[in-house]
């Protein structure tokens, strides 16, 4: 897998990706793809249903690698199970399979995890509080937080808004997440949308104070970044990019975008890939030693 790899510097790694075809699919959320869909990417992304297409978008897009995430959230979005998402990504050095576990579908998530982690290959775990109705900070969570530690793979949250219908905005709220990073601090913590809408400021200020709490900015307008985090650069090291595609289908414009933006350019290839590559200990090669 990629994750014992070696690439050269600097990789681009999206962190967060999904696979177009769903075993199910709420139809507002279907509607909702369609909508954002133009006709210049339509057709792109109806074409990525197979791992090798889906590699040669990202590739086309500046994308070294990608992960890709399962949801099991039938009420609000759909079902992309985490054995659907590891037999995706199965023998491709590109894709990154992420689990998922709903807590009220399954009796023992926490040995789900461990099953996907050690069975099936998965590299970290996608939770989806705002979907499926539960605050991350609840004990009833805690078994997960703590095989993931163990296992050592991270843990990213869906934070913030979300557009579709029944989910809950109060469950995704960062602030929720200083609990689990006090109490579990070697377990590293992923804020997907970075408090999305209401609250930037506490997804950043999280990602200061703890060591082991990261931003993942997909779904954000580049251009709107250093307006939503003034202090964005004090935050280089805990920073990652993600497209949400195929939802935000645009991956090289974003990428684009971050690299036109005024920080500095070691800040931009810490976010495009430099920091994922260190949470998901892929190896990285300077090329100033070849």
């Amino acid at each position: 897998m990629l994750t014992k790899g070696l690439l050269t510097m600097s990789p681009v790694i999206d962190f967060h990706l999904h696979v177009v075809t769903y075993q199910e699919l709420r139809p507002w959320v279907a509607e909702y793809r369609r909508s954002m869909l133009q006709a210049d990417t339509a057709d792109s992304v109806c074409k990525c249903e197979t791992p090798s297409k889906l590699e040669a978008m990202l590739k086309d897009s500046g994308v070294d690698c990608g992960v890709i995430l399962a949801e099991t959230s039938p009420v609000t979005t759909g079902m992309a199970s985490s054995e659907q998402i590891a037999d995706f990504c199965r023998g491709s050095d590109k894709l990154i399979p992420f689990a998922t576990v709903n807590p009220f579908l399954v009796a023992n998530p926490a040995s789900q995890v461990e099953h996907y982690v050690r069975d099936l290959g998965c590299k970290g775990v996608k939770l989806y509080p705002t979907y499926q109705g539960f605050y991350p900070n609840d004990s009833l969570i805690y078994p997960v937080y703590a095989k993931a530690a163990a296992l050592n793979v991270p843990v990213v949250f869906h934070t913030g808004s979300s557009v579709f219908k029944g989910s809950r905005l109060k469950f995704g709220d960062p602030l929720l997440l200083d609990d689990v990073a006090v109490d579990f601090p070697e377990l590293n913590i992923v804020m997907a949308h970075s408090g999305r809408g209401f609250w930037y400021d506490r997804a950043f200020f999280l990602a200061r104070l703890h060591q082991n709490v990261y931003m993942e900015i997909s779904g954000l307008p580049p251009q709107n970044l250093l307006s939503y985090f003034p202090e964005f650069e004090r935050n280089a090291d805990k920073i990652i990019f993600g497209s949400d595609w195929p939802g935000m289908p645009y991956i090289k414009r974003n990428i684009d975008g971050i690299r036109g933006l005024q920080i500095k350019e070691e800040t931009k290839e810490k976010i495009l890939g430099g920091n994922a590559a260190r949470l998901l200990g892929i190896e990285v090669a300077d090329r100033r030693s070849h």
